[in-house]
């Protein structure tokens, strides 16, 4: 398939209400509205696909942006073409759930998201933060350094509070994650989510929201899931 026939296939798949949750999440036009999974049948004829990925990533439109992160290479990326796709991530969903995936899976991934987190820039930042939890949820723990992570829990517990909106969130996660997927570190986890307590976020919406890794621990917990990894981290 080329991308022009990706297109069509994607705007075919393209349901109205699924677009207005999209939009109302962040995503702008252009988008056709695609569930993820109504993408699977056309990643059977696409297989994985650097070249077609790049082309329907620069389109703009979300759901061709998505699509690309799944055909997408992540060793058949540089750490400059990640830099440009973050540049192309313009809300949450595509720097978090697309390029922050891709990068997951890719041999360069903690070095890429270190200079992301330390970027200043909040949905590089969100990225890089979002990296290690897909990082943490799929590979062993022998693939990190303990003094490293415990290092970024340190890093959240005294920046969480008075970070970026889509930061807050990824360091929140970061928290539970290193709880419940990384066992070495799971107390100090727990002990900074606990001091960290709940975390506001949505300040800029009419009503804001608290959200709390500390509890989610305690419920993950509670359901015996700590030691959890993934199989696969994309789709």
């Amino acid at each position: 398939m080329d991308a022009e026939q990706v297109m069509q296939e994607l705007e075919a798949l393209g349901k109205e209400r699924t677009k207005r949750m999209y939009t109302a999440n962040g995503a702008r036009e252009p988008l056709f509205g695609v569930a993820t999974g109504a993408m699977k049948p056309i990643f059977k004829q696409t297989k994985i696909d650097q070249a077609l990925a790049e082309e329907l990533y620069a389109t703009g439109n979300y759901d061709a942006m998505y699509f690309a992160g799944i055909i997408a290479d992540p060793n058949g990326m540089t750490e400059a073409d990640y830099n440009r796709w973050m540049d192309g991530a313009y809300f949450y969903m595509l720097s978090d759930f697309v390029v922050a995936v891709t990068l997951a899976e890719a041999d360069i991934a903690q070095q890429v998201a270190d200079e992301w987190i330390r970027s200043g820039e909040d949905l590089r930042m969100s990225a890089g933060w979002s990296c290690y939890c897909w990082l943490l949820g799929s590979r062993p723990d022998q693939e990190f350094q303990r003094d490293k992570l415990a290092g970024m829990l340190e890093l959240v517990g005294k920046t969480i509070h008075d970070s970026p909106e889509r930061t807050r969130y990824s360091m929140n996660n970061f928290m539970y994650t290193v709880a419940v997927s990384y066992l070495p570190l799971h107390d100090l986890a727990c002990e900074t989510a606990e001091r960290v307590g709940p975390v506001e976020v949505d300040k800029d919406k009419p009503k804001s929201k608290l959200i709390s890794a500390y509890d989610n621990i305690m419920k993950a917990v509670g359901k015996g899931r700590t030691g959890f990894k993934r199989k696969h981290v994309r789709c």
